[in-house]
Formats: C-alpha cells, structure tokens, sequence
C-alpha cells in the first residue's frame, strides 16, 4: 500500500465513524430542540415535531446503514441525503414562521457547523457541493413560495449564511489539510516502525545469535580451563585471586570459594618471600616467566610446582595468568633416572678396574705360589707368604663382587617360580636371623606369573636384602618378604622411569629398623659405600642387588621413614604368556 491509499483508506475510516456520531447525535439534538417549539411556535408544535421524528428516524437508518456498509458511496450517498432532508426540515420550519423573517433561519448555520465542523469529507469538491445543496435548500423554496417584503432582512440572513458556508468551506479545507499532513506523517512514521521493527528484530536475533555463541564459547574455553591438567590461577596486579580452575583447587587442597577474593601470597613459603616480589614486577613489566618455586598446601605440606606466568592486559588493567604443574612426582622420577644412569656408569668403571686388579691379582698369587716352592725359606718367611695369599684371595672375592656389581659374572637365564626362589633363600636365612632376635614373615601370592632369571643371584638378592635388614635392627625386629603381581600401564611411570609397560613380579622387604637418613639415601647404592663400622661391611652388598636386578632388566626402589623403618621393592619383569605355547 503506498501513501496515497494509506491516507484514502483513513479519511474513509474517519468518514465512516464522524458520520456515524452525526447521526447518532443528531437524533436527540433534533428531537429536543423541540423545547424551543414549545416556547416559541406552541401553534406548530404538533407539525414541527412531526418534521423532527421523521428526520430522526431517517438519521437512525443511516446511521445502521454506514455500521453494516463499508463501501464510500454508502457513506457519500446518506451524507448528501441526511444533508437535504436536515435542510428541508428547517426550511419547511422557516416558511411556516415568516419565511425571509423567519427566527428559525439560523437552524441553517447550525446545519452548516455540524457539516462542515465535525465531517472530514471525502474532497474540497464534495464540501462545495453540499454547501452548495443546503444553501439553495433554502434560497430557493424563500424565493419561489415567499414574498419578500424586507429585503434589509432577506440580504442580511444571506449574507450571514453565506459567510458561515464560507467560513465552513475553508475551515473544512484547512482542517483537511492538517488531516492529509497527519495521516501523512502517520503513514511515514508506520513505515518507519515497520523498518525499525524489522531492524529490531533482525538485531534482536543478531544478538541471541551472538549471545548463544558467546555462551558456547564460555561453556568452551570453561571447559578447557577446568579440565586443564595443570592448574590455573587468574589474579591481579596486587595478587588477589579473581579464578581457578579444579586442578589448581586440587592441587593445593582448597575449596574454589575460599581462594577467590584472597591473595596468592598465602600459597607462599617464607623462604620464597624476595623471590617472589621480584618475579612479580619482572611480570608485570611485560615479561613471561618460567620457574620453580615450592608452595604450601593447606594441610602444611610443601608441594614443589613449575609456573609458567604471563600479564595480559584488559581494558588497562593488568591480569596475571598462571599454569601451576606439580613437579614433585617429575623430580623424584628424575632423580631416580639420574641414580640409575649413576650406577650404569659407576658399574662400567668398576668392571674396568676389577678386571684390571684382577691380573694383578693373578700375578701376585702366582709368584707367592712359586716363593712358596722354595724349601729354602724360613718359617717367618713362610708365615709371610701365607698372609700375602689369604689377602690376595680376599681381594679376588671383593673383585669377584665387583665383578657380579658390573653385571660381568655367570649370568643362566632360565624360567622360574620367584616365589620358590624366595621359599629357599628363606629357609637358608631362617636361622642365621633367628639368633638375632629378628622374626622373618612371609606373604606369597600364589597367581604370580613365570619370571625369566638366575635363581643363585635372585637368592643372593633376597639375602643381602634380609641380611641388611637385619642389620639395621640390632635390638631385634620383625622383616616381611611379600610377592604380588603388579601391571605398569603405558602411560604409566610413577614407579620409575626405567619401567616399560607390562606385568611384573614384585618382592617387597619391609623392615622395622631405624631407617635412612635423607642425606645419605641417594648414595646407598654407591659400591664401597657403608655405614657400619670397620669389619663390619664392605659396601657392596647393596650395590651387587642394584646389578643383579638390573642385569634381569628389573629395577629396585627404596622408600624409607626414619625411626620407622624401611621398604625395598623388586620388580622383575614377567614372561609372556605365549612364551610355554611356543615350547609345547
């Protein structure tokens, strides 16, 4: 619909309700001006008032016909028919009381107010026309049926009927044009809201379009950030904690709620107190840190993490984001790495120097040998000898340890029970320990699987292991043997890092003895190196196990509590299942 039938439609809407009221409203204006009959015509009282019930009772009729019609020449048609037959009413009313001289002439100009003031018409031409009808309704019967004798009174009436019409006319068009501006404008303004509806409408499905991926991207990167491995700490430039993520909630021990808001500074170890405060600005200046540094846990415990620190800048407040890693598990298992190679290059330089010794050995047992044959030496010289030989055969058996330490010594690799093998080694230890107050318990289970090995240095390992133990428990004591199978997974390597996935055998020796130092249990496995006194020891006994194992592709870890004793783990590795198929 363009504008001009938008602004058509209106004023036939308007037309249709004013003329509606007119008529409605004319019915009881029409029929109670007949109080003025009463005091100024009483002898026409009868007829006028007939003239005023048929007009009213046509105006009902018109009135039902523009509510039921909708169509405009209903409308035009009973306004220019309402319009003659109000006229004629007033005319007959003016012929009958004194026509040019009437006092009923100015039911003209009330004619011409309600026509011309309260109707929007269709056009100026339309209003002409009816101006035209309602003037000659009256000009016309004045001048065929009445004989003017006052013609001062005929041409003022006209005059002022006349003035009143155009008055009217003009009134009507000036009003038509501020009613064609109005609908104008309404018609211009309802585009417009259409538009804009249409535009809110389209902004408003922008924005839940971008609302909704705005909350996936949230639930997304929220996602990411609590399922993190590593913990995550967001926090400002004075250190308050404005996020984390699970892990870091984990990681420390702490409820999300009681860290938000605090400062990171409670995380904090005194002895890291300086370090911290210049790590900070090195941040905040634009710097992306990496470190290690150790933290508090809320239980007290110290947990050594690596944080990797970036500031990021928002809206012109620095934030500062944190990865925190748990490195504790990372170090142990390097430390172990490092004992291990330790003990892969010690092992080679002890094999170097033991064979090397050895020869001298062999020389010098040779020319004892031959001093010996010599009948004419004396006792003393004799007696001397002998020393040499008993010290240089003492000194092959530390070489021949050495020897098994370095992995150089008879090696038979054959299937086995381990749990028979431990069965033996214990029966053999059994009373040596019984005479030391020290009580042997022995846990086996019974579904371990077939271990590939030498069972002469698996036993060896079992009492060097015991015979430690022991050792370490001079008042007496109790040392339990278990066996258990236990399964490495392939991400798996808490354990230790030279352990591939797989089943493996696992014999644990569990002592109630005095334990080991800290300072000194990185170095237990170190050849020669021994805490007992003089006689008492060589050194080697702990460092032969390391061999052993290590040469059936084991490896032996200790974990120790001092005044509360200590455990040692053995872990061999399994055959395969298909290994006997493949035999039968």
């Amino acid at each position: 619909m363009n504008k001009n039938e938008y602004i058509t439609q209106e004023k036939q809407k308007l037309n249709q309700s004013f003329a509606a009221t007119l008529f409605l409203t004319g019915i009881p204006v029409v029929l109670l001006l007949s109080i003025l009959d009463i005091f100024v015509m009483p002898d026409h009282i009868k007829e006028f008032f007939v003239y005023r019930l048929g007009v009213s009772l046509l105006f009902l009729v018109f009135y039902f016909v523009i509510k039921k019609k909708k169509h405009r020449s209903y409308h035009l048609a009973t306004i220019i028919i309402g319009t003659l037959a109000i006229s004629t009413m007033v005319e007959l009313m003016i012929l009958s009381t004194g026509g040019h001289q009437s006092i009923y002439y100015p039911g003209m100009i009330i004619i011409y107010i309600f026509i011309f003031g309260f109707l929007p018409l269709f056009s100026l031409t339309i209003t002409l026309l009816l101006a035209a009808l309602a003037y000659l309704n009256y000009l016309l019967p004045i001048l065929i049926f009445d004989d003017i004798t006052n013609i001062r009174v005929f041409i003022n009436n006209n005059i002022f009927l006349f003035a009143s019409i155009t008055i009217g006319v003009l009134w009507r068009y000036y009003n038509d044009k501020l009613l064609h501006e109005k609908l104008s404008l309404e018609f211009d303004l309802s585009r417009d809201k259409d538009q804009l509806r249409i535009y809110s409408t389209q902004l408003e499905d922008l924005v839940a379009e971008r609302t909704k991926d705005l909350e996936v991207s949230e639930q997304r990167y929220r996602e990411l950030f609590d399922s993190a491995n590593d913990g995550i700490v967001v926090f400002d430039e004075n250190g308050v904690v404005l996020d984390v993520n699970k892990q870091f909630c984990q990681m420390y021990g702490f409820d999300k709620s009681s860290l938000l808001g605090g400062n990171l500074e409670l995380l904090e170890v005194e002895d890291y107190q300086v370090e911290r405060s210049e790590r900070m600005k090195r941040i905040l200046d634009g710097e992306a840190l990496v470190f290690e540094t150790e933290h508090r846990k809320q239980n007290g415990d110290r947990v050594t993490v690596e944080v990797s620190s970036k500031a990021i800048a928002i809206r012109g407040k620095l934030y500062v984001q944190s990865f925190h890693r748990d490195i504790m598990d990372k170090k142990r298992l390097l430390a172990q790495l490092f004992q291990s190679q330790k003990m892969e290059s010690i092992g080679v330089l002890a094999g170097g120097i033991a064979h090397d010794f050895n020869n001298f050995l062999v020389a010098i047992l040779g020319h004892a040998e031959l001093l010996g044959m010599n009948e004419e030496l004396d006792a003393t010289s004799r007696r001397g000898i002998k020393i040499i030989e008993s010290s240089a055969r003492k000194a092959g058996q530390i070489i021949s340890k050495l020897l098994s330490f370095a992995r150089k010594g008879k090696f038979v690799a054959l299937p086995l029970n381990f749990n028979d093998v431990l069965k033996d080694a214990v029966e053999l230890l059994e009373r040596v320990v019984a005479k030391k107050k020290v009580t042997l318990k022995v846990e086996t289970d019974n579904n371990v699987p077939v271990i590939k090995g030498d069972g002469t240095q698996l036993e060896q390992v079992i009492m060097n292991l015991v015979m430690n133990a022991v050792d370490s428990m001079p008042e007496g004591g109790t040392v339990k043997l278990s066996t258990s199978l236990v399964h490495i997974g392939r991400n798996e390597g808490r354990i230790h890092p030279l352990l591939t996935s797989g089943n493996y055998v696992c014999l644990k020796v569990t002592d109630t003895g005095s334990g080991i130092p800290d300072e000194i249990r990185d170095r237990i496995f170190d050849p020669f190196f021994t805490t007992k006194g003089p006689e008492k020891g060589t050194g080697l006994g702990l460092s032969i196990i390391y061999g052993i194992v290590r040469e059936h592709n084991g490896v032996v870890t200790v974990t120790s509590l001092l005044g509360r004793g200590t455990t040692f783990e053995v872990y061999l590795p399994a055959m395969e299942p298909g290994f006997f198929a493949a035999l039968s």
